[in-house]
Parts: C-alpha cells; sequence; structure tokens
C-alpha cells in the first residue's frame, strides 16, 4: 500500500473514527493504525489547547511525519460539540490532500476550513472552524516525509 493511501486509511480509522484512544503513562493520548508493513500513531498532549504529532513507520523506520497544534478560542462554544463535527470533518480526508479535512465543509452553523500547502513529502496548513461564522478553534501544522 502506498504511503498517501494508507495515511487516508489511517487519519479515518482513528481520531475522525472516535476509535478508542489510550493514555501513556506520560499523560499523552495514543490511536494507533496497522496494515501489514506500515504503522500509524497519533499521539497528543492536552485537551484544549492540546499538541501533537502522526509519524508513519515502513518496516520499522520512520518514514513520514506531521506536527500540529490547536485550541478552541472561544468560551461560548461546546467542545464537545465542536470536536463531533471536526471528526466528521476529518472522515472526509482525501488522497489529495492527506493532512486534515476538506478544504471546505458546512452543517448548519458549524463551517470547517483547511488551507494547506504543499504535498505529502512537505507541507503545512490551517484548520479553522467557525460557528455562526465566528472563528472558534484554529489548528496549525507542518510535515513531510522524513529521511530513511
Amino acid at each position: 500500500m502506498n504511503l498517501i493511501t494508507f495515511l487516508v486509511k489511517a487519519k479515518i480509522n482513528t481520531y475522525a473514527s472516535n476509535n478508542k484512544k489510550r493514555t501513556l503513562k506520560d499523560g499523552s493520548k495514543e490511536l494507533i493504525y496497522k496494515n501489514i508493513n506500515l504503522i500509524y500513531r497519533d499521539k497528543y498532549f492536552g485537551f484544549n489547547p492540546f499538541i501533537g504529532e502522526e509519524v508513519v513507520w515502513r518496516n520499522g523506520k520512520v518514514v513520514w511525519g506531521m506536527n500540529y497544534y490547536g485550541k478552541i478560542i472561544s468560551d461560548k462554544v461546546d467542545d464537545e460539540q465542536l470536536y463531533e463535527f471536526l471528526r466528521k470533518a476529518m472522515r472526509l480526508v482525501k488522497p489529495e490532500r492527506p493532512f486534515r479535512g476538506p478544504a471546505y465543509l458546512r452543517e448548519g452553523e458549524w463551517v470547517y476550513k483547511d488551507k494547506s500547502y504543499g504535498k505529502v513529502d512537505n507541507f503545512k496548513g490551517v484548520e479553522i472552524i467557525f460557528l455562526k461564522k465566528k472563528k472558534v478553534y484554529e489548528l496549525k501544522y507542518h510535515g513531510g516525509n522524513i529521511a530513511k
């Protein structure tokens, strides 16, 4: 399986699907997805704000990674509703942009926007959620291939 196809499957089958995460001794949360010779790990600290990394191994060697930092920036939003909407957006990740969710998603008064630059080997981006036209959440991310 190629890296991009694997990333899309891994992202849909971990945080986006609200699959069970485990809490590690260092206080972080971890989600793992495996497929034959590929392993994906999403590990993050905190809740609001939070910081984390996604890493992919192929045959035991790290080949790709992404760092992210995000937070809810409004105290007038229900965090559970926001994160449920975010998971819906993340389930729409596509091979053309295998980093976060779609470029745009609207559901009722919720709007998700993601702007990314670059390709899977070297990229950066910003993900923003609006509620009733007010920015309530922001996440910045960057990453790419890691030398073999």
